[in-house]
């Protein structure tokens, strides 16, 4: 009888364990369901907001071929050309914005426009603050020199005196290209292109360095006040590139494969724009 009464306690106190673990499962909080981890959305940088937008948005300044005024008050020139084609591409709508050179990068930096396409050279100094494309087109510096103030000149060292007046435009690679080739010289500096040659026309200045083929049109337009003492050869090669904000790489892998895709039509455009002067009825004189 102990035995038995032993074994139906044992018994009991299995069950009461067992319907007593029972509840508590039956009361714990069920496991929260696994939540699947969110896709992961595209970065698309400012391509997406100029497509969103329909607006291309693009800094440049006026210089004679690069980007000016037609005798109808419409802008056309080189770069004209390249972002025109550029935002017909994207398929979407373009919108100039003509900026000082010197505040070129300040403005883009402050989203006034999106992209500097405005023969902007590669500079370590400018890559600092923006990022550059691949070069869409090749220049080179070059200059004129006054017949009447500073005849039968034939190399830089000539220039890199102490007596000599060098006219440059503001913020340009002509300052550097002066300062790193005539760093006696006086350097008078000016906001365009028109003030720079001014300058030598006016005797105030001996010679002026500019990127081609600014330098070569100016002698051309006054045969007999200006001479290229270089014979027309270059003395820097500067590779031009579109600038965009830093921080963006789908903008600047876009910007890359569209120049890549467009050389031999970039090349024909610059053979029109720098190689002639065909174009010069636009300006209406």
């Amino acid at each position: 009888m102990r035995k038995a009464s032993s074994l139906i306690k044992a018994v009991a106190v299995v069950t009461m364990l067992s319907m007593t673990l029972g509840l508590l499962a039956a009361c714990a909080p069920a496991p929260a369901p696994e939540e699947e981890a969110p896709e992961a959305e595209a970065p698309g940088g400012q391509i997406d907001e100029i497509l969103q937008r329909g607006v291309l948005k693009v800094g440049l300044d006026i210089f004679v071929p690069w980007a000016f005024k037609d005798k109808d008050g419409n802008l056309v020139g080189f770069e004209i050309d390249v972002a025109n084609k550029l935002a017909e591409d994207m398929g979407v709508e373009v919108e100039f914005v003509p900026t000082e050179w010197s505040g070129l990068i300040p403005a883009m930096l402050t989203g006034k426009f999106d992209v500097i396409i405005g023969g902007m050279g590669i500079r370590t100094e400018r890559a600092l603050k923006v990022n550059f494309s691949i070069p869409y087109e090749w220049s080179g510096m070059d200059c004129v020199v006054s017949q009447d103030m500073l005849p039968g000149v034939t190399s830089l060292e000539e220039l890199n005196s102490e007596d000599v007046i060098i006219a440059v435009r503001l913020g340009t690679t002509a300052v550097m290209a002066a300062e790193k080739f005539a760093p006696n010289a006086e350097l008078h500096q000016f906001d365009t292109d028109e003030a720079v040659i001014q300058d030598v026309l006016n005797g105030n200045a001996h010679a002026s360095f500019s990127s081609s083929p600014t330098p070569a049109f100016w002698a051309s337009d006054y045969p007999d006040v200006l001479y290229r003492p270089l014979g027309g050869e270059y003395f820097t090669n500067e590779p031009s590139a579109f600038a965009v904000r830093k921080g963006d790489p789908d903008t600047l892998f876009f910007f890359n494969s569209w120049i890549r895709e467009n050389e031999d039509w970039l090349q024909d455009r610059s053979d029109y724009w720098y190689g002639t002067k065909d174009w010069e009825y636009l300006l209406g004189e």
